[in-house]
């Protein structure tokens, strides 16, 4: 992991079930989408899993990839 990489970051799975705003190299924020609802919850990565999960976020490895901060925001807003 690049240590000058520039927080946050934010990302997406190609099927847009969820987003991601990822703090830092240990923590982010994911919205869940299923169905019409969508659940938002952070999560410290406190173990090793987590911690490859954010890394795979990063790199962009799929199934994510990069998107904007407007993306991100506007997958938050619940209808």
């Amino acid at each position: 992991m690049d240590k000058n990489t520039d927080f946050p970051q934010y990302r997406m799975i190609y099927n847009g079930k969820a987003y991601y705003e990822i703090i830092n190299n240990e923590e982010f924020i994911e919205v869940q989408v299923i169905g019409k609802k969508k659940w938002i919850h952070t999560v410290k990565a406190t173990q090793y899993p987590e911690k490859l999960r954010i890394m795979d976020m990063l790199r962009c490895e799929a199934p994510f990839r990069a998107i904007t901060k407007i993306e991100f925001e506007n997958a938050k807003i619940t209808e």
